[in-house]
């Protein structure tokens, strides 16, 4: 009996750990983000649009003018041209949602597109130079001697 004794002490002796209210509550829900579980398609290309196909352009700079489709870009966009020699439209890149297919076809079989993709119009990032101590002293237009201290200015020697 002092054997059950004791291992109910044990018991006894360990309290529950009761887990303490926060003292701080949020004035609103916390929202939690939902999952997004669409995954992106291919973008399809219309009937109508071959390459080879001529467009006609219906927004933007070049609204109006008709462009030769050359290929779809991994992105979805179509690669059009004027070309730039006849009508003046460089070559871009156009959603094919502003674009109307004609009837006419063009052959484009001898044009090497290999090298135009999303890449190639993507815009050159230039690196930042760090700024040193010599810049910037060189930005604030503050003049200095050849050995980098401040010249001294007229009513510095008229005080001394």
């Amino acid at each position: 009996m002092a054997e059950n004794f004791r291992t109910t002490k044990k018991a006894a002796a360990a309290p529950s750990v009761v887990e303490k209210p926060p003292k701080f509550y949020p004035a609103d829900d916390i929202k939690k983000p939902l999952s997004n579980k669409r995954k992106p398609k291919p973008t399809k290309l219309r009937a109508i649009i071959t390459p080879g196909t001529v467009l006609i352009i219906l927004s933007g700079r070049f609204k109006g003018k008709r462009v030769v489709f050359l290929k779809q870009l991994s992105s979805g966009l179509l690669l059009v041209t004027g070309p730039y020699k006849i009508n003046g439209v460089p070559l871009r890149r156009v959603n094919q949602a502003y674009v109307i297919g004609t009837s006419t076809k063009v052959d484009i079989s001898g044009v090497n597109l290999e090298k135009f993709d999303d890449k190639y119009f993507a815009k050159q990032v230039e690196k930042k130079k760090k700024k040193g101590r010599a810049s910037s002293l060189r930005q604030r237009n503050r003049p200095e001697d050849l050995f980098g201290c401040k010249v001294l200015t007229q009513s510095w020697h008229e005080a001394s």
